[in-house]
Order: structure tokens, then C-alpha cells, then sequence
């Protein structure tokens, strides 16, 4: 992955993904990605989504969007393209700018606090974990095979 830069309201690095049998190609027949880390508001993700996206020229079907999931369990991640948004408002957001929601989607699973209420939701999803930090590596560990594993399947003939 080449040096992030500063771009679509975001932090952007392109480099290639190759599976582990591909290593002595250097490249040859790997996927080309990008990985996009907007530097918005949560809620307003689609305004560095989208612009992103229309640079590329990529069809919706090779978006991937990784978020987290307040209906999932800590620690459980799952693939799914397609949807609905749960009342994710970065979700709505990168909705809007793309036109649809027809992406694929790697939900991480946060759990959910013990209430209702939108302002201990809201302090929750934006808050710290509460799990200890080798819980958290092994979530992020499984995201990130996650994510792999979706890229190298779309970039398959």
C-alpha cells in the first residue's frame, strides 16, 4: 500500500492486494485497491465516499464499506452487500452520494448498550471499547481477513 494522502475529505492510500500464493508475482494478476478513511463526520461519510468513487469510476458492486454494527455482538463480523441502514446515519449518508445502497458492507459488531436512549447510544458507539486490548486486535484481525477475503473474490474472473 503506498504513503496515505489527503484527498475527498479523507486519508486515501492505493496499493494492490495479492493472496498469499500470488507473493512471488509482485503484483501481476493482484487486485488494485484503495482504502479510503474519510475525515468527516460519521453522519456526512458519503461527502468523501462519493466523490472518491466518481474518481475511479467504480461500480457501486466494488464499494466496500467497513462499519460498526450496535446490533451484532462484540466481536462478530459479517459480509453482506445490500440492505437496509438500521438507522446508521453514515450509512444514509453513503447512501445518498452514491446513489444507492448496493455495496458491499463488512459489519463489525460493537454490541449495544443497555438503553434506549439516543444520548447513551450515542456515548456508547463513540466512546472507547470496553473490551481489553487483545479482544480488540483479534476484531480488528478478523475485519481485516474479512475485507481481504471479499477483495480477492471480486477481483476474480
Amino acid at each position: 500500500m503506498g504513503r496515505a494522502k489527503d484527498r475527498f475529505r479523507g486519508r486515501i492510500a492505493e496499493g494492490r492486494a495479492r493472496a498469499a500464493a500470488d507473493e512471488s508475482q509482485d503484483g501481476v494478476g493482484s487486485a488494485r485497491v484503495a482504502v479510503l478513511c474519510p475525515q468527516t463526520y460519521y453522519n456526512d461519510a458519503g461527502r468523501s465516499v462519493g466523490p472518491a468513487r466518481g474518481t475511479f469510476k467504480l461500480p457501486l458492486a466494488r464499494v466496500l464499506v467497513v462499519h460498526d454494527e450496535i446490533d451484532l455482538p462484540f466481536g462478530e463480523v459479517r459480509a453482506r452487500v445490500g440492505g437496509g441502514l438500521a438507522g446508521n446515519n453514515g450509512l444514509k449518508s453513503i447512501k445518498r452520494e452514491l446513489g444507492g445502497a448496493d455495496f458491499a458492507r463488512v459489519r463489525v459488531g460493537v454490541g449495544r448498550p443497555d438503553s434506549t436512549d439516543s444520548e447513551i447510544v450515542a456515548a456508547y458507539v463513540l466512546g472507547g471499547f470496553r473490551e481489553d486490548a487483545q479482544q480488540v486486535r483479534e476484531l480488528v484481525q478478523r475485519v481485516c481477513d474479512q475485507v481481504e477475503r471479499m477483495v480477492l473474490e471480486q477481483d476474480e474472473p
